[in-house]
């Protein structure tokens, strides 16, 4: 990709689009073009035209989205359905629209059923029922993949698709009632620790694994992508590990320094029983991850530490 290319990234401000600004600039890539919501609602189908119409755009990096955890996905379904929905089809349009040929968008590991065969291919897509909790999320996603598929199909653009595991790391998203796990248990082990609380609740029944992945490794995971000049199809991108949620709970309190117990509210949903992704073919091109899960939870929780007042108490 020329290091000219003017590339634009939807949703710079959140923790995956943050990561690609960093990793485009680590990278000598320094035309890159940001909008904040303010100044672009990507759910304005006008204005996204307008947009591409007058920005001479090369490249698209489409980390626009609703997101959120369990909770959050199980209580706003519609909001997550139609408004992921409305910002990719209104971004993947108006960028074919202006002539625009590259194109990454990020979707969700969320996308597979939710008892799929462990590790999951790309291809196990639409082969059975979605995690119930999260469907909606799941759906709007599928859509983009397809969508992008549809049209290197019909008009023959290069956009790919890629599918992260459970993210975390910089600038993330620290509310207990919107959040992912990681996060949430980094925010609960600090508490309880400045409290002096000797235990931090966890929903489910711990058992549940998940694969988690620094964003800062997914970020250079697209890039890599647009590097490379694939011009299709959609890529897992994972580390090729998973752990329990127990496991996890702990390793965020030996990251925090908390010494105490776990407890389980079984009352609460354990989500899919397990999500590891095959990251075999992304790998065939020569791209693996890089942080750890203990490394990048340290660095995570000093990135907390230094914006829990901000972005943390001023919430609450």
């Amino acid at each position: 990709m020329d290091k000219n290319a003017r590339i634009f990234v939807a949703g710079h401000r959140g923790m995956a689009g943050s990561a690609l600004l960093r990793n485009l600039a680590s990278r000598g890539h320094d035309n890159v073009v940001t909008r904040s919501r303010a100044e672009l609602d990507l759910v304005d189908q006008a204005a996204v035209e307008r947009f591409f119409r007058d920005e001479a755009i090369d490249v698209v990096i489409l980390a626009a989205a609703k997101v959120g955890g369990i909770l959050a996905n199980d209580t706003y379904p519609a909001d997550f359905l139609y408004l992921n929905l409305i910002i990719e089809a209104n971004v993947i349009h108006s960028a074919y629209r202006a002539g625009i040929q590259r194109l990454v968008f990020l979707g969700s590991s969320c996308i597979y059923p939710r008892e799929a065969p462990q590790p999951i291919k790309e291809d196990y897509l639409l082969t059975g029922p979605l995690e119930s909790t999260n469907e909606c999320y799941a759906i709007a996603k599928i859509a983009g993949i397809k969508l992008c598929e549809a049209f290197n199909r019909q008009f023959g653009t290069q956009y790919v698709s890629l599918m992260p595991t459970n993210l975390y790391g910089p600038n993330d998203n620290y509310d207990l009632k919107t959040s992912h796990v990681l996060p949430a248990l980094l925010r609960k082990a600090h508490e309880a620790k400045v409290s002096g609380a000797d235990s931090i609740s966890v929903w489910g029944t711990g058992r549940a694994r998940r694969e988690f992945l620094h964003v800062d490794d997914m970020a250079d995971a697209a890039v890599f992508m647009l590097e490379r000049g694939l011009g299709g199809g959609w890529y897992n991108v994972g580390c090729g590990a998973d752990v329990t949620i127990e496991e996890l709970a702990s390793a965020a309190m030996h990251a925090v320094g908390l010494d105490g117990r776990i407890e389980f509210d079984v009352s609460k949903p354990d989500g899919t029983p397990q999500k590891l992704l095959d990251i075999s073919k992304l790998a065939e091109l020569g791209w693996r991850a890089k942080i750890g899960l203990q490394e990048g939870l340290a660095a995570t929780y000093e990135d907390f530490l230094q914006n829990y007042e901000t972005q943390v108490l001023e919430r609450a």
